[in-house]
């Protein structure tokens, strides 16, 4: 019987038992696609992640993200996750490591203490910003459980775009943040009205206070109720109010995982290039458990 072991780790924090929780099978070859998702719904983490050797032997490895009921091209915190792991084992080149991915290749930069210790890790996002459609205000606000009114619109309409994986994306006031509360029933009527989501309904609610920002994310019809913190949205999210507002260069702290009592802290930076507006994402990243898994 095959022993796969794996790690887990805290993501986006200082400390274990905040931001949001990954495990990482360092070594995933023989494993089938349905044993990895099998994995990822017996964690029941917002991801797991499975590392394998890379096409390219330039690059770090191929690494594959699952939820609890699919495959992701794309996230953020697995892949900071992953690389503070891989990085602990020596497997880092000059603190970078490169990640294939469905989404496209990943650059993750390792950040060490005074005594060479690895406390967390910046990505970049593989793909330039890009924006899909724009969603009803009255729809958005029914899934967070909140009225229209709750539902800000200066700055955009809610809409889908993606740094590498969609997200829909709303601004809200910020005493409606605390009270939103995903409504089953209306995620699916929403998904239902609008197939060119693709079933791809994940929600991230903000608060801007100029460069600070809270937030959260809701994707029930994908089995996560609520994400500690969600990297890949975070990072298209400071792509969209760079593209939204002018400028070279922007620079954004977030906020998430409060409600939940797994406090996150996110870095995000955007900046304009020749093909497109690209974000990163980075953060602290603490080992909690090894174990192994017996197939």
């Amino acid at each position: 019987m095959p022993s796969y072991p794996f790690e887990t780790v805290d993501v986006f924090t200082d400390r274990r038992f905040g931001g949001n929780p990954l495990a990482v099978f360092t070594d995933a070859r023989g494993m089938s696609d349905a044993q990895m998702q099998s994995l990822a719904a017996e964690m029941n983490l917002s991801e797991t992640t499975f590392v394998l050797p890379p096409d390219d032997p330039a690059h770090t490895a191929r690494v594959r993200i699952f939820h609890r009921t699919a495959e992701m091209p794309f996230a953020g915190h697995p892949n900071v996750g992953t690389a503070c792991v891989l990085a602990r084992h020596g497997r880092d080149r000059d603190g970078v490591l490169l990640f294939e991915e469905i989404a496209g290749l990943v650059e993750v930069k390792v950040e060490r203490d005074a005594n060479g210790a690895v406390t967390g890790a910046t990505i970049a996002a593989p793909q330039p910003l890009s924006t899909d459609i724009s969603l009803p205000v009255a729809g958005i606000a029914a899934c967070a459980g909140l009225a229209p009114s709750d539902v800000v619109v200066a700055a955009h309409q809610p809409l889908q775009a993606s740094v590498g994986v969609r997200f829909v994306l709303a601004e809200v006031k910020a005493e409606a943040l605390s009270r939103a509360v995903p409504d089953l029933a209306a995620f699916r009527a929403l998904e239902a009205a609008h197939p060119e989501l693709e079933k791809r309904l994940s929600l991230f609610l903000y608060v801007r206070d100029g460069e600070s920002i809270r937030a959260r994310m809701f994707a029930p019809l994908a089995g996560t109720w609520e994400d500690p913190a969600t990297g890949s949205a975070s990072a298209t999210l400071a792509a969209l109010l760079l593209s939204l507002e002018g400028g070279e260069s922007a620079r954004f702290e977030l906020t998430q995982g409060v409600e939940m009592g797994r406090r996150s802290l996110l870095q995000l930076t955007a900046r304009r290039t020749g093909d497109g507006i690209r974000a990163t994402v980075g953060g602290g990243c603490v080992p909690v458990l090894r174990g192994e898994a017996q197939l």
